[in-house]
């Protein structure tokens, strides 16, 4: 297929741009480069590249010329910053959801369930989400499916749980944690450090989509969730251990406003279309650690940019 990958610079994104590639397929990647959406993402792949944001029709016009489907990774993904500044959010998650509803794959998460203490959510599990981030996901999943029952549109969703690799950005908890831990810096830990995540490695979610892409029922909706789940200190104590740092780098901070306790998903159902998540968190997490360790070439520009003064608003001390 030739295929648009909207938000194709970004982590999950230009995972999922290299698991294709690798199927044959032909890529476009339609990306607005912010913060988060790096060239260095795609270094050294054969795609065409336009530069432009999924609330730009004209820039989607250009993009999707040729393609045989679309699937969107384009999001403000931090919920920290959504939480600060939630209009960004609206715009790329509802008016860009909008513009780009042609045939579809939209990428979700499983934040727009909101928290379940026991117990794994299912597809057709009520939406409940919990924050700005959370909740202009689930905007958008609803306007698909809204277009979806009124105009036949052949589109799919899929949420993912919370995933952790190579090329993440590191405001998220791993990549953040590596680094900090590298260096000898704090480890920021929100409350008591017990909220429950499920953990899927970015190439099995890439695989995952790509499956719902080939073999989905249009109009489904579909759960790519992690074989394994852990409460962050225990991720946060594994990552110390990896990195040769000392557990006295861990900082308790004030928790996050409405912070959900725990996630889970059954998938079931995209099990049933064949996929299997082949990464277990206790591998995958090595696997991550050395790829921070070794590809310093990656990372430093963003630890020496506009990271150090938003790292600094959000935690109240500098960086090392």
């Amino acid at each position: 297929m030739k295929l648009l990958v909207c938000g194709g610079a970004g982590f999950i994104g230009s995972a999922f741009v290299r698991v294709r590639l690798g199927a044959g397929d032909e890529i476009v990647v339609l990306d607005k480069l912010t913060y988060a959406g790096r060239r260095e993402n795609l270094q050294d792949l054969e795609i065409d590249f336009v530069h432009g944001a999924i609330e730009d029709p004209d820039a989607v016009a250009r993009a999707v010329e040729g393609c045989d489907a679309v699937v969107n990774f384009a999001a403000e993904t931090h919920v920290d910053r959504s939480i600060a500044e939630p209009d960004a959010f609206v715009k790329t998650h509802s008016q860009g959801t909008y513009v780009l509803l042609e045939a579809y794959v939209q990428v979700s998460t499983d934040e727009v369930y909101g928290s379940i203490e026991e117990g794994s959510f299912t597809e057709s599990s009520p939406l409940a989400p919990s924050s700005p981030y959370s909740a202009t996901k689930a905007g958008a999943d609803l306007l698909v499916a809204g277009y979806v029952h009124t105009y036949g549109l052949e589109a799919c969703i899929c949420r993912g749980s919370n995933n952790y690799g190579p090329r993440q950005y590191p405001e998220k908890l791993i990549p953040l944690m590596i680094l900090n831990a590298l260096h000898g810096d704090p480890l920021p830990v929100y409350g008591d450090g017990m909220n429950v995540r499920n953990w899927i490695y970015v190439d099995d979610f890439a695989r995952g989509i790509g499956t719902v892409l080939e073999h989905g029922v249009p109009g489904e909706a579909y759960n790519v969730g992690g074989p394994d789940e852990a409460p962050n200190i225990e991720v946060v104590k594994r990552i110390i251990e990896l990195a040769g740092a000392d557990e006295s780098l861990i900082e308790y901070v004030t928790d996050r406003p409405g912070h959900d306790r725990r996630y889970s998903l059954a998938s079931d159902k995209v099990k049933a279309l064949g996929w299997e998540a082949a990464e277990r968190f206790a591998d995958g997490i090595g696997r991550t650690v050395e790829w921070y360790r070794d590809n310093a070439w990656w990372w430093e520009p963003i630890r020496s940019g506009d990271y150090r003064a938003y790292y600094e608003r959000h935690y109240g001390r500098s960086l090392g």
